[in-house]
Protein backbone atom coordinates (compact mmCIF):
# COMPACT_ATOMS: atom_id res chain seq x y z
CA UNK A 1 0.00 0.00 0.00
CA UNK A 2 1.37 3.33 -1.16
CA UNK A 3 -0.09 4.93 1.84
CA UNK A 4 2.38 2.93 4.28
CA UNK A 5 4.79 5.62 3.48
CA UNK A 6 5.07 7.59 6.81
CA UNK A 7 4.72 11.14 4.80
CA UNK A 8 1.49 9.91 2.99
CA UNK A 9 -1.77 9.83 4.29
CA UNK A 10 -5.20 8.75 2.61
CA UNK A 11 -8.13 8.94 4.24
CA UNK A 12 -11.79 8.21 2.72
CA UNK A 13 -13.23 11.93 2.49
CA UNK A 14 -12.33 15.40 1.75
CA UNK A 15 -13.27 16.61 5.75
CA UNK A 16 -11.62 13.28 7.50
CA UNK A 17 -8.32 14.57 5.35
CA UNK A 18 -8.40 17.99 6.22
CA UNK A 19 -9.04 16.81 10.12
CA UNK A 20 -6.33 14.64 10.06
CA UNK A 21 -4.09 17.60 8.33
CA UNK A 22 -5.19 19.70 11.11
CA UNK A 23 -4.00 17.33 13.92
CA UNK A 24 -0.71 16.80 12.35
CA UNK A 25 -0.30 20.79 11.95
CA UNK A 26 -1.69 21.70 15.49
CA UNK A 27 1.07 19.62 16.76
CA UNK A 28 3.66 20.66 14.85
CA UNK A 29 2.99 24.25 15.80
CA UNK A 30 2.26 23.24 19.66
CA UNK A 31 5.91 21.67 19.68
CA UNK A 32 7.37 24.40 17.60
CA UNK A 33 5.96 27.00 20.47
CA UNK A 34 7.55 24.96 23.31
CA UNK A 35 11.04 25.77 21.70
CA UNK A 36 10.42 29.35 19.87
CA UNK A 37 8.51 32.48 20.58
CA UNK A 38 7.09 33.25 17.64
CA UNK A 39 5.99 30.92 14.93
CA UNK A 40 5.86 31.60 11.07
CA UNK A 41 3.14 30.08 8.79
CA UNK A 42 1.98 30.59 4.85
CA UNK A 43 -1.36 29.50 4.59
CA UNK A 44 -3.02 28.26 1.01
CA UNK A 45 -6.57 29.94 0.11
CA UNK A 46 -8.49 26.88 -1.50
CA UNK A 47 -11.89 25.36 -1.05
CA UNK A 48 -9.14 22.15 -0.52
CA UNK A 49 -8.36 23.71 2.87
CA UNK A 50 -11.70 24.17 4.18
CA UNK A 51 -11.55 21.28 6.69
CA UNK A 52 -7.98 21.83 7.78
CA UNK A 53 -8.44 25.30 8.63
CA UNK A 54 -11.60 24.69 10.11
CA UNK A 55 -10.02 22.37 12.77
CA UNK A 56 -7.43 24.59 13.09
CA UNK A 57 -9.58 27.50 13.87
CA UNK A 58 -10.81 25.95 16.64
CA UNK A 59 -7.76 24.51 18.55
CA UNK A 60 -7.48 25.17 22.06
CA UNK A 61 -3.60 24.51 22.59
CA UNK A 62 -2.08 26.84 19.94
CA UNK A 63 -1.17 30.34 21.11
CA UNK A 64 -2.15 32.10 18.68
CA UNK A 65 -0.84 35.37 19.51
CA UNK A 66 2.46 33.99 19.09
CA UNK A 67 1.92 33.12 14.99
CA UNK A 68 2.50 35.77 12.14
CA UNK A 69 0.93 34.69 9.07
CA UNK A 70 1.36 34.86 5.46
CA UNK A 71 -0.97 34.01 2.10
CA UNK A 72 1.15 32.55 -0.24
CA UNK A 73 -0.52 33.61 -3.79
CA UNK A 74 -3.28 36.36 -5.23
CA UNK A 75 -4.86 37.95 -7.95
CA UNK A 76 -4.12 40.54 -10.15
CA UNK A 77 -7.69 42.68 -10.81
CA UNK A 78 -9.90 41.95 -8.46
CA UNK A 79 -12.03 44.20 -6.44
CA UNK A 80 -10.66 44.88 -2.65
CA UNK A 81 -13.96 43.15 -1.07
CA UNK A 82 -14.19 40.57 -3.54
CA UNK A 83 -14.72 36.89 -1.91
CA UNK A 84 -12.78 35.04 -4.30
CA UNK A 85 -9.54 37.22 -2.95
CA UNK A 86 -7.43 34.73 -1.15
CA UNK A 87 -6.71 37.25 1.81
CA UNK A 88 -10.25 37.13 2.19
CA UNK A 89 -10.66 33.51 2.12
CA UNK A 90 -8.21 33.45 5.15
CA UNK A 91 -9.95 36.02 7.08
CA UNK A 92 -13.16 34.21 7.14
CA UNK A 93 -12.29 30.87 7.05
CA UNK A 94 -9.38 31.47 10.00
CA UNK A 95 -7.91 34.88 10.38
CA UNK A 96 -11.46 35.65 12.01
CA UNK A 97 -11.68 33.13 14.29
CA UNK A 98 -8.45 33.66 16.17
CA UNK A 99 -6.42 36.25 17.71
CA UNK A 100 -3.39 36.54 15.51
CA UNK A 101 -0.12 38.33 16.62
CA UNK A 102 0.81 39.39 13.12
CA UNK A 103 -1.26 38.92 9.76
CA UNK A 104 0.37 39.76 6.23
CA UNK A 105 -1.88 39.40 2.72
CA UNK A 106 -0.81 40.20 -0.51
CA UNK A 107 -2.27 43.07 -1.79
CA UNK A 108 -1.54 43.84 -5.74
CA UNK A 109 -3.10 47.25 -6.10
CA UNK A 110 -1.82 49.74 -8.69
CA UNK A 111 1.63 49.06 -7.76
CA UNK A 112 2.77 45.97 -8.24
CA UNK A 113 6.62 46.38 -7.83
CA UNK A 114 6.29 47.80 -4.57
CA UNK A 115 4.19 44.90 -3.36
CA UNK A 116 6.72 42.59 -4.35
CA UNK A 117 9.52 44.52 -2.53
CA UNK A 118 6.94 45.64 0.60
CA UNK A 119 6.26 41.50 0.90
CA UNK A 120 9.44 39.92 0.05
CA UNK A 121 11.08 42.14 2.82
CA UNK A 122 8.07 40.78 5.28
CA UNK A 123 9.03 37.20 3.88
CA UNK A 124 12.75 37.39 4.30
CA UNK A 125 12.39 38.79 8.00
CA UNK A 126 12.84 35.71 9.41
CA UNK A 127 12.98 31.38 8.68
CA UNK A 128 9.10 30.39 7.75
CA UNK A 129 8.40 27.73 10.22
CA UNK A 130 5.53 26.31 8.61
CA UNK A 131 4.04 25.93 4.75
CA UNK A 132 0.42 25.01 4.30
CA UNK A 133 -0.67 24.22 0.85
CA UNK A 134 -1.89 22.19 -1.55
CA UNK A 135 -1.71 20.47 -5.43
CA UNK A 136 -3.05 21.97 -8.22
CA UNK A 137 -4.88 20.61 -11.18
CA UNK A 138 -1.86 20.97 -13.45
CA UNK A 139 0.42 20.41 -10.78
CA UNK A 140 0.77 23.98 -9.66
CA UNK A 141 2.35 24.49 -6.09
CA UNK A 142 1.08 28.05 -5.16
CA UNK A 143 0.26 29.70 -8.90
CA UNK A 144 3.88 28.87 -9.84
CA UNK A 145 2.03 26.78 -13.02
CA UNK A 146 3.84 23.94 -15.38
CA UNK A 147 4.98 27.58 -17.87
CA UNK A 148 6.08 29.82 -15.43
CA UNK A 149 7.47 27.60 -12.28
CA UNK A 150 11.39 27.60 -11.52
CA UNK A 151 13.01 25.14 -9.16
CA UNK A 152 16.04 27.73 -8.92
CA UNK A 153 14.05 31.11 -8.55
CA UNK A 154 16.21 33.96 -7.51
CA UNK A 155 12.73 35.87 -6.47
CA UNK A 156 11.19 35.46 -3.31
CA UNK A 157 7.79 36.23 -4.78
CA UNK A 158 6.60 37.44 -8.33
CA UNK A 159 3.72 38.17 -10.66
CA UNK A 160 2.92 35.66 -12.97
CA UNK A 161 0.37 34.79 -16.17
CA UNK A 162 -2.09 32.17 -15.15
CA UNK A 163 -2.61 29.32 -17.71
CA UNK A 164 -5.85 28.23 -18.47
CA UNK A 165 -5.39 24.62 -16.67
CA UNK A 166 -5.10 26.61 -13.40
CA UNK A 167 -7.97 28.89 -14.40
CA UNK A 168 -10.28 26.05 -15.11
CA UNK A 169 -9.77 24.83 -11.51
CA UNK A 170 -10.84 28.09 -10.02
CA UNK A 171 -13.98 27.39 -11.96
CA UNK A 172 -14.43 24.14 -10.73
CA UNK A 173 -13.83 24.94 -7.85
CA UNK A 174 -16.78 26.76 -7.95
CA UNK A 175 -14.61 30.12 -6.99
CA UNK A 176 -15.80 31.78 -10.24
CA UNK A 177 -18.53 31.07 -12.75
CA UNK A 178 -16.63 31.19 -15.96
CA UNK A 179 -13.42 30.95 -16.65
CA UNK A 180 -13.44 34.86 -18.48
CA UNK A 181 -14.31 35.68 -15.03
CA UNK A 182 -10.78 34.35 -14.08
CA UNK A 183 -8.18 37.33 -13.69
CA UNK A 184 -5.12 36.01 -15.92
CA UNK A 185 -2.23 37.58 -13.82
CA UNK A 186 -1.09 36.45 -10.16
CA UNK A 187 1.47 37.22 -7.45
CA UNK A 188 2.81 33.84 -5.77
CA UNK A 189 5.85 33.24 -3.55
CA UNK A 190 7.83 31.52 -5.46
CA UNK A 191 9.34 27.52 -5.37
CA UNK A 192 12.52 28.26 -3.23
CA UNK A 193 10.40 30.42 -0.82
CA UNK A 194 7.87 27.69 -0.65
CA UNK A 195 10.29 25.02 -0.19
CA UNK A 196 12.36 26.83 2.44
CA UNK A 197 9.71 26.16 4.96
CA UNK A 198 11.16 23.87 7.91
CA UNK A 199 8.09 21.50 7.82
CA UNK A 200 5.26 21.35 4.50
CA UNK A 201 1.97 20.23 5.41
CA UNK A 202 0.40 19.38 1.82
CA UNK A 203 -3.79 19.07 1.31
CA UNK A 204 -4.97 16.94 -1.65
CA UNK A 205 -8.73 16.49 -2.67
CA UNK A 206 -10.63 15.41 -5.62
CA UNK A 207 -11.15 13.37 -8.26
CA UNK A 208 -9.61 16.32 -10.72
CA UNK A 209 -6.31 16.52 -8.87
CA UNK A 210 -5.16 12.64 -8.83
CA UNK A 211 -3.80 13.32 -12.51
CA UNK A 212 -1.31 15.67 -10.68
CA UNK A 213 -0.62 13.48 -7.54
CA UNK A 214 0.69 11.07 -9.49
CA UNK A 215 2.67 12.87 -11.81
CA UNK A 216 4.51 14.37 -8.21
CA UNK A 217 5.12 10.24 -7.20
CA UNK A 218 6.33 9.36 -10.99
CA UNK A 219 9.68 10.20 -9.85
CA UNK A 220 10.80 12.35 -12.41
CA UNK A 221 11.40 15.66 -10.86
CA UNK A 222 10.00 18.53 -13.58
CA UNK A 223 8.34 21.93 -13.50
CA UNK A 224 5.70 20.01 -15.71
CA UNK A 225 4.64 18.86 -12.65
CA UNK A 226 6.24 21.46 -10.24
CA UNK A 227 4.78 20.16 -6.86
CA UNK A 228 7.08 17.01 -7.42
CA UNK A 229 9.58 18.98 -5.95
CA UNK A 230 8.12 18.63 -2.89
CA UNK A 231 9.10 14.46 -2.21
CA UNK A 232 12.38 16.29 -2.23
CA UNK A 233 11.99 18.40 0.92
CA UNK A 234 12.92 16.45 4.42
CA UNK A 235 9.79 17.10 6.30
CA UNK A 236 6.76 17.61 3.20
CA UNK A 237 3.77 15.56 5.10
CA UNK A 238 1.05 14.48 2.46
CA UNK A 239 -2.80 14.43 3.13
CA UNK A 240 -5.22 12.72 -0.13
CA UNK A 241 -8.68 11.74 0.50
CA UNK A 242 -8.76 8.52 -1.90
CA UNK A 243 -10.73 10.38 -5.14
CA UNK A 244 -7.07 12.21 -5.11
CA UNK A 245 -5.17 9.51 -4.37
CA UNK A 246 -6.33 6.86 -6.83
CA UNK A 247 -4.01 7.30 -9.59
CA UNK A 248 -1.14 7.32 -7.60
CA UNK A 249 -2.35 3.73 -6.53
CA UNK A 250 -0.60 1.87 -10.00
CA UNK A 251 2.67 3.16 -8.91
CA UNK A 252 4.46 0.61 -6.96
CA UNK A 253 8.26 0.20 -6.35
CA UNK A 254 9.59 3.85 -6.95
CA UNK A 255 7.22 5.40 -4.18
CA UNK A 256 7.78 2.52 -1.88
CA UNK A 257 11.26 2.17 -1.96
CA UNK A 258 12.73 5.35 -2.04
Amino acid sequence: MLESREDINVLSTGELTGIAAGKKIEACIVKLQEEKETIRIVFAAAPSQDAMLDYLSKSKIIKWNAIIAFNMDEYIGLPEHAPQSFANYLEENLYSNINLKEKHTINPGSDIDAELNRYAHLIKEAPIDIVCLGIGENGHIAFNDPPVADFDDSHVIKAVHLDKPCRMQQVHDGCFEKLEDVPERALTLTIPTLLSGTFLFCVVLGAKKSAAVRNTFAGKITTACPASILTTHEHCEFFFDEAAFKEARAIKSKILND
